[in-house]
């Protein structure tokens, strides 16, 4: 006869999991929004033409890296450890980070870099 105890713990730690399946990672519907708006600013800030992006209609760029799995990288540009407050930096002024990329500076202000960031942290 199985260990009750041990039982009770998997079922425990199942049902956790199956609770947390549908929570978003930022907690809040704030973040939610935040990411509704990062998918808009990414379709009209036209990072389509360069990247292939997950959830993003006709975004299959091949000019820079696809961002299927960004929120899973340890560095973003191969440079700067993947943070939320990296990303913003990255965002907002790619070219003061490594000046001549190929990366734009598409001159977004710090609620269009967090917003657009919230995104990007969710693709997994």
């Amino acid at each position: 006869m199985p260990d009750l105890t041990h039982v009770a713990k998997l079922a425990s730690v199942l049902c956790c999991g199956v609770l947390l399946a549908g929570c978003n990672f930022f907690g809040s519907s704030e973040a939610s929004d935040a990411q509704k708006r990062g998918a808009d600013l990414i379709r009209a800030n036209g990072c389509a033409t360069c990247h292939s992006i997950p959830g993003i209609g006709d975004a299959r760029g091949n000019i820079g890296p696809p961002l299927d799995r960004i929120g899973t990288r340890v560095f973003i540009a191969g440079m700067l450890r993947n943070t939320p407050e990296n990303m913003v930096r990255w965002l907002k002024n790619p070219q003061a980070i490594i000046p001549g990329n190929a990366m734009p500076n598409m001159h977004l202000n710090d609620a269009q870099a967090r917003d657009i960031t919230a995104y990007l942290a969710e693709l997994h």
